[in-house]
């Protein structure tokens, strides 16, 4: 009994044994045939978007029409362009071409001139202010020019204080020294000024400096002079080339006598020197009135004489300097008038109207052209200026007699 049960169960159990292996592999292959269509559906289907960011946030969805990638890391999407789609935009028409006719294209270069007016009393040359565009008149070569720019300048002064000093009579160098010293009191911290003085040849004591001491200590330098000549021709000609390297507005403060020794320069030299510079305004201050008026003028030392006549020429000749380039000619009698000139000349440069026009002339030829300024009322009339005392008063108005044109070869 005990080993036949034993048999039995040993069958029983191979039995089962076997059964159970045959529900294991029959479970696995039916696994292996659900993800093999697992996987192809898988294969099929796009990726499910994940909807948050690293942050936790809700991510935008790019449009597909977006260039660049859509994941979270690389560099931002940029939008396309032209679209698929879009119809491109048509090509300019091109203009008809005339047969025979080249190809080129027209430049026209119109220059611009600029004119520095300075408008006074005539009894005490106090400034007219309060002026505006609409009273002045322009003409170049008589014809009237538009004033396209306007406007009052209030600048600091670059200028050139330029002594005569050679070993001539006392009264001149003393003069000289005078005048010079009047007018480096009136500069102010914002003015650049340079120190010459000429005999024989010119000599620059100081450049350019805003140091008011620096111009004092060169003045201090005019002890001994060495030369009795005065070529003053020739000293002009060379500070007005050196001026024009300075860019700006300029002026040139020329204590002198106005008698010139033995320049090589001549006159017509200067003159042509003065039309061809820009921007340069001539201040003459004449010395040695008094010992003109005495008659002690003519013996200028070292067997250099001058006559009544050469001075008179020589004060045409610095009137026609400040006239050329819109400057005033001062010939003081009197040491106290030094101040008083250097006053004016500093309030004739400090407060000036600037105007500027475009030629009816825009030739570019090299000519000459005469400047001519009117000052008028509103209504075109005669323009009424009262002094502080509420008295009408004459004005005056002073600007330079013309400009030299640009040439094609400039």
């Amino acid at each position: 009994m005990f080993s036949k049960w034993v048999v039995t169960n040993r069958f029983s159990g191979s039995r089962n044994l076997i059964n159970v292996m045959l529900a294991l592999a029959f479970s696995l292959l039916l696994t292996s045939g659900a993800n093999l269509v697992f996987a192809q559906d898988q294969s099929q289907a796009p990726p499910p978007q994940d909807k948050t960011q690293d942050s936790g946030k809700p991510k935008q969805d790019v449009p597909p029409e977006a260039g660049g990638p859509t994941g979270n890391v690389g560099p931002y999407a940029i939008p396309k362009k032209n679209p698929e789609g879009a119809p491109a935009p048509p090509p300019p028409a091109a203009p008809a071409k005339v047969e025979g006719m080249p190809d080129y294209s027209i430049k026209v270069n119109v220059p611009l001139v600029n004119v520095d007016v300075m408008v006074s009393l005539k009894n005490n040359g106090q400034f007219v202010s309060g002026l505006t565009k609409e009273n002045f008149r322009l003409y170049e070569d008589g014809a009237p020019q538009q004033i396209s720019n306007f406007g009052v300048t209030k600048a600091p002064i670059t200028a050139v204080l330029l002594v005569e000093f050679g070993a001539t009579r006392y009264s001149f160098m003393l003069d000289a020294l005078r005048a010079s010293y009047a007018f480096a009191n009136t500069l102010t911290k914002d003015d650049w000024i340079a120190v010459s003085y000429y005999d024989m040849n010119p000599h620059i004591l100081v450049d350019f400096t805003q140091d008011k001491h620096a111009v004092y200590g060169a003045l201090n330098e005019l002890r001994i002079p060495g030369f009795s000549e005065t070529d003053l021709f020739d000293t002009l000609y060379d500070t007005l080339d050196r001026l024009d390297r300075v860019q700006g507005k300029k002026y040139i403060i020329l204590i002198t006598t106005g008698f010139n020794s033995f320049s090589r320069t001549s006159l017509d030299q200067v003159m042509k020197k003065i039309k061809d510079t820009k921007d340069v305004t001539i201040f003459p201050i004449s010395v040695g009135q008094i010992a003109r008026i005495m008659g002690n003028a003519g013996n200028r030392g070292m067997g250099i004489h001058a006559s009544e006549l050469d001075y008179l020429q020589a004060d045409n000749e610095m009137r026609t300097f400040a006239a050329m380039t819109g400057g005033r000619a001062y010939f003081p009698r009197f040491q106290a008038e030094y101040g008083e000139d250097f006053q004016d000349i500093g309030s004739d440069i400090r407060n000036q109207y600037s105007l500027a026009y475009h030629p009816t002339n825009s030739k570019l030829d090299g000519t000459y052209r005469k400047l001519k300024v009117q000052v008028v009322a509103p209504d075109g009339g005669p323009l009424k200026a009262k002094d502080q005392k509420g008295k009408e008063q004459k004005i005056e108005v002073v600007s330079r007699d013309g400009y030299t044109a640009k040439h094609t070869v400039d």
